[in-house]
């Protein structure tokens, strides 16, 4: 049997503890939302609308998974593609090629958080300007090509290795992302010292990422104990958690004296608990582990064709894209007290809120139940395909959010709540 604090590490508790998150909001029983389930109808509506209006006509069945692979070929620039065959040209074989990819993946993913609303980055020789999660995408690709995070200097071979991430000062950072006094990115200092963290946690295991600490041999790892090309999510899932929960701020909600990383404390659970289980009030969300879980499949998948069982097991990211999905389109309001609360800490319209403020919390727990329902009503109007969760995030939630906050708020594209966040958890 799973202990309290492994189970709160699972998958499994993500989605178990928002459903009941999402059956107290269905009873009225939240702490600081009003949840109004008749626009769930108008959510999955729009949601289909935007799937439809970019995959209709024959396409729907080539929806990518949600995975970082799109965001650093943003502008239709196919970065990645062109890089494997550059590597392949050079004598690259489809296990290297893999981990290289691993490596990109595993400090671009990790230094997604939010950038901020006025944050732009300048794509060097072509002057193409992004901005939020592609803009840090790029920049994080450049960074990699330089060997920013590794010890070699050889940049004809690019890796990322534990010695490069634990040398990594914030200034190094800063210059990488283009971020000055007049273009700051949101969080530079914290995101810096979560890679140098990542470093440590990679070089004490040597098992699984050789005496170097590469994350691209975890390619080696789960080759290994893949059977027919067939490897198990949940596997990948406790050997990333084994690595990256110590990484995280070492502020957050501990259960036994040890870290759990993203999971905190909810009042809503609070009052469904059982009072001899005082773990049973933490939603547990691990959005940065699941956001590099799901761009790590993909890799795996294209370069070397391995099927991932039990990928389903992953659930919505409970980030402010989805989340903003569901109160631009009314189906979650604040209710009146949290409302004046957050606007009295930002000083204008827009709520404000610490990112472990119980506002946030349940409006997380919320989202990762409202897209398994949405998941569901997209299914019933697209029958033909059987879209999964991956793909609906990335062609719909996520997008019609990000659409949504353009649409309403079109000088800072922001969320509809806004969240205090330090660069290492949205």
């Amino acid at each position: 049997m799973a202990s309290s604090r492994e189970y709160i590490l699972s998958l499994r508790a993500v989605r178990e503890r928002a459903t009941i998150v999402g059956n107290a909001a269905k009873a009225g029983k939240l702490t600081h939302f009003d949840y109004h389930e008749q626009k769930m109808e108008d959510v999955a509506d729009f949601v289909t609308t935007i799937i439809n209006r970019d995959y209709g006509g024959g396409r729907i069945s080539t929806i990518p998974p949600h995975g970082r692979w799109q965001h650093i070929e943003a502008g239709g620039v196919p970065r990645v593609k062109d890089l494997l065959e550059t590597w392949r040209k050079t004598g690259c074989d489809d296990k290297e090629l893999c981990r290289r990819v691993i490596d990109l993946f595993f400090v671009s993913v990790l230094v997604d958080a939010g950038a901020g609303d006025t944050w732009r980055y300048t794509e060097p020789h072509t002057d193409k300007v992004y901005e939020r999660s592609e803009g840090i995408a790029i920049a994080s690709l450049h960074m990699f090509l330089s060997n920013a995070f590794s010890t070699s200097k050889d940049t004809t071979v690019p890796r990322v290795d534990a010695s490069g991430l634990q040398n990594l000062t914030a200034e190094t950072l800063a210059e990488g992302f283009q971020s000055t006094e007049d273009n700051a990115m949101v969080g530079v200092p914290p995101r810096a010292a979560l890679l140098r963290s990542l470093g440590q946690s990679l070089s004490v295991q040597q098992d699984v990422f050789g005496p170097d600490g590469r994350p691209g041999n975890v390619v080696d790892h789960i080759l290994r104990h893949s059977h027919d090309n067939k490897a198990d999510l949940h596997g990948f899932w406790d050997t990333l958690q084994k690595l990256l929960i110590p990484i995280w701020p070492r502020d957050r909600t501990q259960v036994d004296g040890q870290p759990v990383g993203d999971a905190w404390p909810l009042s809503t659970l609070e009052r469904q608990a059982d009072p001899q289980d005082t773990n049973c009030s933490i939603q547990p969300f691990h959005k940065l582990s699941q956001w590099l879980t799901y761009s790590l499949l993909v890799p795996f998948e294209r370069i070397l064709g391995v099927q991932w069982l039990n990928a389903d097991s992953l659930t919505a990211l409970a980030e402010y894209r989805n989340g903003g999905l569901f109160v631009d389109l009314g189906a979650l309001t604040l209710k009146p007290d949290a409302l004046e609360r957050g606007r009295k800490a930002s000083g204008h319209d827009l709520p404000l809120f610490d990112a472990n403020d119980d506002v946030i919390v349940e409006w997380r727990a919320m989202t990762v139940a409202l897209c398994d329902m949405v998941h569901e009503k997209v299914l019933k109007r697209i029958p033909d395909e059987h879209l999964t969760i991956a793909q609906v995030l990335e062609a719909g939630t996520w997008k019609s959010g990000r659409e949504l906050a353009a649409q309403k708020r079109p000088e800072t594209k922001s969320s509809p709540i806004l969240i205090k966040s330090d660069g290492t958890l949205f």
